[in-house]
């Protein structure tokens, strides 16, 4: 392969997408940086080429655009998991001004969210029935692929994956939103790329325009603030700049945490003032907001530039993808929008004034905005997090003149984002710094707000093969091992520290695991962007701390199955065990690295994996567990061991017993016990079937420990274990052997796949379809084999489709209606099915709010005096999420509110439906059949 002509930067961002680029020259530091206008439609069949490409996607109607009008100047190449006939950039933009349902915007938000499965079909997120959906991953690889396209269309000669490409990044995204950057990459055919923190990006870009005079202007500015407020992230660094023997240096010294708040906010506060005056008051649907939000983002570009109308107009195009039906116009004025921007988003705040961390009613579109909309307090909050460098680098300068008893804030700042093209948003950002700081503030210029991100991306690649100053920094984030212990948050083992450099492989030659080959290892994992963490002290690799929960963040579990290289010992059937260290770096492309590396043989390495899951359990040490669990584990391996003898015992009729004696009352099992305890019955499920009441234990035991089927890294290697056993039945075929074996399964749902749903519910279909009821046989064959269990097994399935979801409400809508028996299981079902927030499904596969809006009727003529049950379907079905791409409309919420107020039911069902709010352990159970295992805690999707 040739070697790169060209050094490329892309700012993959929010709202924009932006090319930079230099050519590799002998002379690189001088080479000169040019932007690479972006070939794209503007519209039906007219290519312009412009700077920036809006980083948004117009999936079309049927037939409502020509195939002719979609032509690009190259041969259309889709990535994989695409859908075609896509526009993407400026024109996909302002036809989601006009038409509702069609356009994703902010999918780099979706990115960082970790409440969904970002590989999932979600996009656009508040989607048209016939709407073809991508995934946020894939989403972002069509901009790049687009990006690669377009450039290969302009120097086929040198083709974009063949150059030395950086991709930029907030430096506030964890490993999983990294990692998923480089999986869109790799998709849209970029497989070798550099990933940049975004605030580094700009400051590299202010440099490469000021390096002859920049260690002047920098010898009184020691410490630099980075503001770069982009369209979905606030991004805060902290730059500092010193002089070691008159040379200039820089280093990144501190980072802030993911704030999803950013131009989207404002152009969402300013829809909702929209909103109101179109409405009077009356909400639009979650798609008419999103089309709304298009109009809002252009009129707040216009009020608050230099140059500024008095008002601008919104119009309100009628639905549909042909534009017909009415349409409004309101005005929205520049002292309005200023007033919101201002005093809402930048507000002259005090230092010690920090964000209200309430959890936020408005949860639009399912993003999790900050609760808090005041960047100043937001920027307060990363300052005093950050004094202790701060004061650091303000000492270490000879330059000015600090005072210790004051905040160290910085002395210069350097502003980056769209919203500070506004010169009254940048004026107020360096007068509330000013107030803090007791002087004025120094403000590094940066002309072109909009480009400076992909420009420093280039300036870092120059910056990479030495023909300019690099800024060091290392890791942004320290990464902890968690020792976690029983009913305490444990202790953080520091594997990797913050500001370790890129590359250095970090062993703690102190610590060694003992791990069993061929059986899943897990390591959990805590990261950190503060510099102290227990009192003086100070991070370094291979401390100790104690973990304080406000000041880690998880990360996903790195998990692996190290496979044995021990052929005799593979053919014997036994364990291998081997002793590893840990070994840490930071990679070339910007994401963590973790091996398990031989202490015997070093070139025995395993890398370890993190798997992205939205579940965490407090899990426990194993010399923490139970101090009687190894003689359980015993008991249940003996009565199910190959030792025959063991069926004669009247022990397996009183195994739950004889568990509950030594470890306590099984609701109070910890979750750490319960996955110890599925292991011992695990291992002995061929045995199960060796009599009616080892059937019988084996599937209320194992079920019951491995409840809800996830919540440990290594729990989707168990139902991989015991799914085998769904094709074999059961041995013991009556009536409370096939309800013991639906209640397992239920019991386990949460862990199986949509495929192995798809199996379970095609074969209890045929008993809950209502023909079946027309046929005497049929009702009987479905009552022995447990037609109750069936029912709430199917409603647990949260991973079926929607289809399938609204078909299976509407069986039992029908029969709760019109048949007694099993009235509550199936109101019961109903419930469930159509509950507002899944406890383990995606949101997206929750059942529409109109048609969800349909069966409440029904639901509003019941007596629920009589059946409270039919009071809590109603309750799940309005339960409040604020996304009103799903809450029920205001007027059916007012019914069911008045209606549960008149049937006497707990005022916690009351507040589900009135406010925004997490579900009790009681109605968690009432709401799932079960109680969640103790220590086991759901981050809510």
């Amino acid at each position: 392969m040739a070697s790169p002509r060209f050094l490329v930067g892309i700012d993959l961002g929010t709202t924009n997408t932006v090319v930079a680029y230099c050519e590799i020259t002998d002379d690189l530091q001088h080479s000169p940086v040019s932007l690479f206008d972006i070939d794209q439609l503007i519209g039906p069949g007219e290519v312009v080429r412009k700077p920036l490409l809006p980083s948004f996607r117009y999936h079309p109607a049927q037939s409502q655009i020509s195939d002719s009008d979609l032509t690009l100047p190259w041969d259309t190449a889709l990535v994989e998991g695409d859908t075609s006939n896509v526009i993407v950039g400026e024109w996909a933009r302002e036809l989601g001004a006009k038409v509702e349902g069609r356009q994703v915007s902010s999918a780099k938000s979706w990115l960082s969210h970790q409440a969904v499965d970002r590989n999932s079909e979600i996009l656009p997120w508040a989607g048209a029935q016939d709407v073809d959906k991508v995934s946020p991953v894939v989403a972002s690889a069509s901009y790049l692929n687009h990006i690669r396209q377009a450039w290969n269309y302009r120097n086929p000669s040198n083709k974009l994956e063949n150059q030395d490409v950086v991709v930029t990044v907030p430096a506030s995204f964890d490993e999983t939103a990294r990692k998923l950057t480089l999986e869109s990459a790799e998709l849209a055919g970029l497989g070798k790329i550099i990933l940049l923190e975004e605030p580094q990006a700009v400051c590299y870009d202010w440099y490469a325009r000021h390096q002859q005079t920049a260690s002047d202007e920098l010898k009184q500015l020691p410490l630099i603030l980075v503001c770069d407020v982009g369209g979905g992230t606030t991004d805060l660094s902290l730059i500092e700049a010193k002089f070691e023997k008159d040379e200039l240096a820089l280093d990144r010294i501190g980072v802030g945490e993911h704030l999803m708040l950013g131009g989207d906010n404002l152009d969402l506060a300013l829809a909702h003032l929209a909103e109101q005056r179109f409405n009077q008051g009356k909400k639009l649907n979650a798609a008419s907001l999103t089309k709304l939000i298009q109009q809002t983002r252009k009129a707040k570009e216009n009020l608050l530039s230099s140059n500024a109308p008095e008002e601008v107009k919104i119009t309100m195009l009628g639905s549909g993808s042909k534009l017909l039906g009415g349409t409004k116009s309101i005005g929205l004025t520049k002292q309005e929008v200023h007033n919101i921007a201002l005093d809402g988003f930048f507000p002259l705040s005090d230092f010690n004034d920090v964000p209200d961390k309430r959890r936020s009613a408005v949860v639009e579109f399912g993003l999790p905005y900050v609760a808090d909309p005041a960047v100043s307090k937001h920027v307060a909050e990363f300052l005093t997090q950050h004094q202790q460098v701060s004061q650091a680098a303000l000492e270490n300068s000879d330059q000015i003149n600090f005072d210790p008893s004051q905040p160290a804030v910085p002395v210069g700042v350097l502003l980056n984002g769209g919203v500070f093209n506004s010169d009254l948003v940048t004026h107020r950002v360096t007068q509330l710094l000013g107030n803090w700081k007791g002087s004025p503030i120094t403000v590094l210029d940066n002309p072109h707000p909009d480009w400076s991100v992909a420009l420093g991306a280039v300036a870092f690649g120059k910056a990479r093969r030495g023909a300019q100053l690099k800024i060091g920094g290392g890791a942004a984030r320290s990464y902890f091992l968690h020792l976690q212990e029983k009913n305490k948050m444990g202790k953080a083992l520091c594997l990797l520290a913050k500001g370790t450099e890129e590359g250095q492989e970090i062993r703690l030659n102190g610590r060694r695991f003992s791990l069993t080959l061929g059986e899943p290892v897990r390591f959990n994992l805590l990261t950190s962007t503060h510099d102290q963490i227990a009192h003086d002290t100070a991070i370094q690799n291979g401390v100790m701390v104690n973990v304080n929960a406000d000041l880690f963040s998880p990360l996903p579990p790195y998990i692996s199955t190290l496979d044995s290289t021990d052929s005799i010992a593979l053919q014997a059937n036994q364990k291998e065990r081997v002793e590893v260290q840990l070994a840490c770096q930071l990679t070339e492309v910007g994401t963590l690295k973790m091996e398990c590396v031989s202490v015997e043989d070093e070139s025995k390495r395993w890398l370890l994996e993190f798997e992205v899951r939205n579940k965490q359990s407090d899990d426990s040490e194993e010399e923490q567990l139970h101090p009687r669990l190894a003689e359980c584990k015993e008991l249940i391996s003996r009565l199910y061991s190959g030792n025959k003898k063991s069926a004669d015992t009247k022990e397996i009729k009183t195994i739950s017993k004889e568990l509950e004696k030594r470890l306590g009352k099984k609701d109070e099992w910890d979750f750490s016990t319960l996955r110890q305890l599925f292991d011992s019955f695990s291992l002995g499920r061929k045995r199960r079937r060796r009599s009616e009441a080892h059937e019988k234990n084996w599937l209320r035991l194992a079920g019951f420990s491995m409840r809800p089927g996830f919540g440990d890294p290594t729990d989707s290697w168990r139902i991989e274990q015991i799914w085998g056993l769904y094709q074999q039945t059961i041995q013991f075929q009556n009536h409370q052997g096939w309800t013991d074996w639906w209640v397992f399964w239920r019991r386990i749902s949460g862990g199986l796949s949509q495929d192995q749903q798809e199996t379970i519910l095609a074969d209890i279909a045929k008993y809950l379809h209502p023909g079946a009821a027309k046929n005497p046989k049929s009702v009987q064959e479905a009552q022995d084999k447990g037609y109750e269990s069936m029912v709430r097994l199917a409603a647990s399935l949260e991973h079926l489709d929607v289809e399938d979801k609204s078909l299976l409400s509407t069986w039992f809508l029908n029969k709760a209606l019109n048949q007694t028996q099993f009235g509550q299981a199936h109101w019961w079902a109903l419930g469930r099915l159509a509950c507002r927030t899944p406890l383990y499904g995606s949101q997206h596969n929750v059942i529409p709010r109109e048609q969800a809006e349909q069966w409440l009727p029904k639901l509003l003529e019941q007596n629920w005096q009589k059946e409270p049950m039919i009071a809590f379907a109603a309750v799940m079905i309005c339960r409040k999420t604020g996304d009103r791409l799903f809450d029920i409309s205001d007027d059916y919420r007012e019914q069911v509110l008045n209606k549960l107020q008149q049937s006497k039911v707990p005022d916690s069902w009351v507040s589900l439906v009135s406010e925004v709010k997490e579900l009790s352990e009681s109605e968690s159970k009432r709401v799932f059949g079960d109680a969640l295992p103790s220590g086991l805690s759901l981050i809510n999707n």
